[in-house]
């Protein structure tokens, strides 16, 4: 059995030999300094390794910075599919952001596109309504330069209830199935390769 105090000197041998390198590091290096999981900049040293800089990229390449998962909601109204009758023109410069990144940073994320409908109408109308605005979304993606094989599924759901899932993985709460706005919708979800 490991006596206490002898683990408290191990781990504060580690401590101190962890503390020591990375002090050491950052004055050799500067500004910079090793980030496992940077939040702002951050670019790729020739060593391969991802470091962020106060004082800017000096030359180097921009490298892969984590960061919270697509989840996006395009709203349409009453009875429509096309991209002229997006009612929140937010999202649809949210989703051109996206793509934007997607195009100049190597991504490994896959897409789910999903189309939704309000209950209104008949169940077999809104399922080929709610397949219609996912395949617009989905166009509209391929069209901008996200490459088809990046999108894992679209697909239509109708009538289904359940909400929405924000990026933080909390609840969106949309309210009634009935005449309801928020339910005539596309949700754009990025995914984990595998999942």
């Amino acid at each position: 059995m490991s006596h206490p105090n002898g683990i408290r000197a191990f781990t504060s041998a580690i401590a101190a030999a962890v503390f020591g390198f990375s002090a050491a590091a950052s004055a050799s290096m500067g500004e910079h300094f090793w980030a496992a999981t940077p939040t702002g900049s951050a670019w790729v040293t020739s060593s391969g390794e991802c470091w962020t800089s106060a004082g800017g990229p000096e030359n180097l390449q921009p490298c892969h910075v984590p960061h919270a998962p697509l989840a996006l909601r395009l709203n349409f109204e009453l009875d429509r599919y096309t991209l002229d009758d997006i009612t929140n023109p937010q999202a649809l410069a949210e989703l051109d952001a996206y793509i934007a990144e997607v195009k100049a940073t190597p991504r490994e994320e896959m897409l789910t596109i999903v189309g939704h409908t309000d209950k209104l109408g008949s169940f077999s109308h809104n399922l080929a309504l709610s397949e219609n605005r996912a395949e617009t979304i989905r166009d509209y993606m391929i069209s901008n330069g996200i490459g088809a094989d990046r999108i894992k599924s679209v697909q239509g759901v109708a009538w289904e209830g359940g909400n929405d899932v924000a990026a933080d993985g909390s609840f969106i709460d949309l309210g009634p199935l009935e005449n309801n706005p928020l339910r005539r919708r596309v949700v754009v979800t990025e995914v984990l390769p595998g999942k």
